[in-house]
């Protein structure tokens, strides 16, 4: 018996849909890398669709920096030398937006004594002590975890980083959804609000390729509690970012994503 012909609605609407993720993915890689994605025009960002698609578009970010991982060390390459260049291609693919997030954020918060005095500290390109310390630790941190973890194999420090780093942006945006805008003129605030369900879809993505990418290392154990060491930081950034500065700008959800790959990866390390 053969197959009937598929309806031309049912494969337009297919078509449809993948253009829409697709478009949802170049958003997301605008948003948060610096890689090429065709000379279409920009769309305004929006949270909603950036999270639903940010779990994917994260593994695209953190193909060629875990290739350089693993290329190197099979090269020969010192270990703590290929580990260093993948933190330096990963800088390179982000447009450095990560770090430049973490340093904002520690000059503001720690720097300012009242909300508004944090707020023009964000706004500043400059670097102070606080800031300066905060980069300088991030990458040791991610440089000596990725060297620890690939010193077993590459391919298993290669997984379990863009396992964390992963599951580490896509939680931070828990502070889109459950904090306001702390400024009207910010990219927080023309990228909408995130409504609790895109967020829930998007963490559900990426616990699953989380589960699939982790589980073989460091087995189901070990792969919940990264998982909800990840969340704890997640919620525990919110609350003491809202006490801060009452809401959430762009260099706080940056942050929040790199603590969350620094946690992530520091209890993947306890089990590997």
């Amino acid at each position: 018996m053969t197959d009937l012909p598929k309806e031309p609605g049912e494969t337009h609407a297919k078509s449809n849909a993948l253009t829409r993720f697709w478009a949802d993915i170049v958003m997301t890689l605008r948003f948060f890398s610096r890689l090429p994605t065709g000379s279409s025009l920009h769309e305004v960002p929006d949270l909603g669709r950036i999270a639903r698609a940010l779990p994917f578009a994260s593994i695209i970010i953190g193909i060629f920096p875990i290739a350089v991982l693993v290329l190197g060390v099979s090269a020969g390459l010192p270990t703590a030398f290929a580990a260093t260049l993948a933190v330096a291609a990963m800088i390179i693919v982000g447009g450095g937006m990560m770090e430049d997030a973490i340093a904002d954020a520690a000059d503001g918060l720690f720097g300012g004594y009242t909300p508004e005095r944090r707020l023009e500290i964000f706004k500043d390109s400059r670097h102070g002590t606080y800031g300066v310390a905060a980069l300088c630790l991030f990458l040791v941190l991610r440089v000596t975890a990725l060297t620890a973890m690939a010193e077993q194999t590459a391919i298993m420090g290669a997984i379990l980083w863009l396992c964390a780093s992963t599951y580490g942006r896509v939680a931070g945006l828990w502070m889109a959804h459950a904090l306001p805008p702390a400024r009207s003129d910010g990219v927080a605030a023309t990228a909408g609000v995130l409504s609790a369900r895109d967020f829930w879809i998007g963490i559900a993505l990426t616990t699953i390729l989380f589960c699939i990418g982790c589980g073989f290392y460091v087995g189901p154990i070990g792969t919940l509690v990264a998982m909800a060491g990840i969340g704890l930081l997640s919620f525990g950034w919110t609350k003491w970012c809202m006490r801060l500065v009452k809401g959430q700008t762009g260099d706080l959800l940056g942050a929040a994503g790199a603590l969350g790959e620094i946690v992530g990866i520091t209890l993947l390390l306890l089990f590997i």
